[in-house]
């Protein structure tokens, strides 16, 4: 296994002779294709090189491995997140746009969240990335190790709600069945059970639990969540303002 700081963006390119019959780009785009469709398991430099219908060696062309391979996918679906330049629109809805267009690329890409925090993220579009939730943060008035502080809990947020969705939904996938039919076999032992969990089964009795569309739930808690760490964030900053041991 490389060493942590062992990062293909930090070392210089590497030398090449001839010519390569196949580019990075398409390298990295056929990559992202199987771990989509397969996940990081799924993914070896045969595999990729059957899949473009080149061998593996060609591969070798641009990357040195299976970890420089999963550090530039990496890269490349960061880089569909965007993130609103600061006055473009209210600080809220800039972080909101950021934090939701995180969480539908977690969703689109589930393979990336088990690869969060395993290399250094330093690419481009990551610092790119970086480099723009800063501005913005910069100019709703968070300042100093707060500002960090600040974007740590939101990307919590999002990390979180989208790898316990990512989970639910494969688990759901592998049964071969709907999530109504799902839960329709769990009903009876819910039902069962009701009695030794009575506020539990009172609350979901009350509230249609058993009719809710699940991807509908999904989308109202990630929402409920935001919302409720922006107004605290923002009830913060106002109380902070003048107060230079907060920032």
């Amino acid at each position: 296994m490389p060493e942590f700081t062992d990062s293909v963006w930090t070392r210089p390119a590497r030398p090449r002779t001839g010519q390569p019959t196949l580019s990075r780009e398409q390298i990295v785009r056929a990559a992202i294709e199987l771990l989509d469709a397969e996940g990081a398991a799924g993914l070896s430099m045969r595999r990729l090189g059957a899949r473009l219908g080149s061998g593996a060696t060609s591969l070798y062309w641009h990357v040195a491995n299976k970890d420089d391979l999963l550090e530039l996918a990496v890269d490349q679906v960061m880089g569909e997140i965007y993130v609103p330049e600061p006055g473009d629109t209210p600080w809220r809805v800039g972080v909101s746009v950021m934090a939701n267009g995180m969480r539908a690329m977690l969703l689109r890409h589930t393979w990336v969240i088990g690869l969060l925090g395993v290399r250094p993220t330093i690419g481009p579009n990551v610092m790119r990335m970086g480099n723009r939730s800063v501005a913005l943060l910069l100019a709703a008035g968070f300042t100093g190790p707060a500002l960090s502080h600040v974007h740590s809990l939101i990307t919590a947020h999002v990390i979180g709600a989208a790898t316990t969705e990512a989970a639910v939904v494969a688990a759901v996938q592998r049964a071969g069945q709907s999530a109504a039919e799902i839960r329709e076999q769990l009903e009876p032992f819910m039902e069962k059970t009701a009695g030794d969990y009575p506020d539990y089964a009172r609350w979901r009795q009350e509230n249609g639990v058993t009719e809710m569309d699940p991807d509908q739930v999904w989308d109202q808690s990630y929402a409920f969540g935001l919302e409720r760490i922006l107004d605290g964030l923002e009830l913060w900053r106002a109380n902070s303002i003048g107060d230079t041991s907060a920032a």
